[in-house]
């Protein structure tokens, strides 16, 4: 805990660290919830037929929020000789969950351009890109505040509300997604990704009312990396038709095996 955190009242202190704990139980119900249409019931149920690189996937990023809830609930116990050994862990959970988010991108891009709809895959692909890309960028700059306790937690949380997108996607994607030959799903227009993230954004919101209501006055980390955040959001559909962005799929494609 930062000095600021150990002057205040006893009780105050306390409903601050908890407050991360609960977050990221948030964040892990969030992530169950949103995937279980496509993975978890058809899991269960025996009917999931994909690769074994979504498998290594999964357990890469739902092992990420329970480290997540292991961490918050151990700073929030005050253990935090134990909360930075498992630090070390999540560095290398955090790079494996970055380079397989990319393999996967570049591999279901390659899938949808064997398929004959590389056009719309390779517009749609900005959105997991940029996503593992934004939450790589956010985790290093958590691991260098990482003696800085109140910008770090909250660059944490921040992190991960990012890849809760694609969870909250999953059910846009159930209602939204355009049924192809064989029963493919196609990627839908990058517009329809703003929404999940307006969504999962909304974490942050209450992180943010949380400060709010227990500081007097949000963290400029809430504004700053929430600002990103949005606008990496925003800015994917417009980027996603450009020449460059076009170029940037070139590139991937000629990685994938």
């Amino acid at each position: 805990m930062s000095g600021s955190t150990l002057a205040l009242p006893v009780p105050v202190a306390l409903e601050r660290s908890r407050f991360y704990f609960r977050m990221a139980v948030a964040c892990f119900a969030v992530a169950v919830a949103g995937f279980a249409p496509t993975y978890w019931i058809p899991l269960v149920g025996g009917t999931l037929s994909v690769p074994p690189l979504v498998h290594i996937h999964a357990v890469f990023f739902y092992g990420w929020t329970l480290l997540f809830m292991r961490q918050t609930w151990l700073a929030s116990r005050g253990a935090i000789a134990r909360h930075r050994e498992l630090g070390i862990a999540g560095v290398a959970l955090a790079t494996g969950m970055c380079f397989l988010g990319l393999w996967v991108a570049i591999n279901g891009l390659k899938q949808f351009e064997a398929a004959g709809f590389g056009e719309t895959a390779r517009a749609f692909s900005i959105v997991s890109v940029t996503g593992i890309l934004l939450f790589g960028a956010l985790f290093g700059a958590a691991v260098v505040f990482v003696k800085n306790p109140d910008i770090h937690k909250r660059l944490m949380l921040v992190a991960t509300v990012s890849v809760l997108q694609a969870a909250i996607a999953r059910w846009f994607a159930v209602f939204l997604a355009t049924p192809g030959p064989g029963g493919i799903r196609l990627p839908p227009p990058v517009a329809v990704s703003v929404m999940p993230g307006l969504v999962s954004d909304l974490l942050i919101v209450w992180a943010m009312i949380h400060d709010r209501n227990t500081r007097g006055r949000v963290h400029p980390v809430y504004w700053i990396a929430g600002g990103v955040l949005l606008a990496v959001q925003l800015l994917r559909v417009p980027l996603s038709s450009t020449a460059g962005w076009h170029r940037i799929t070139e590139w991937m494609l000629a990685l994938a095996p």
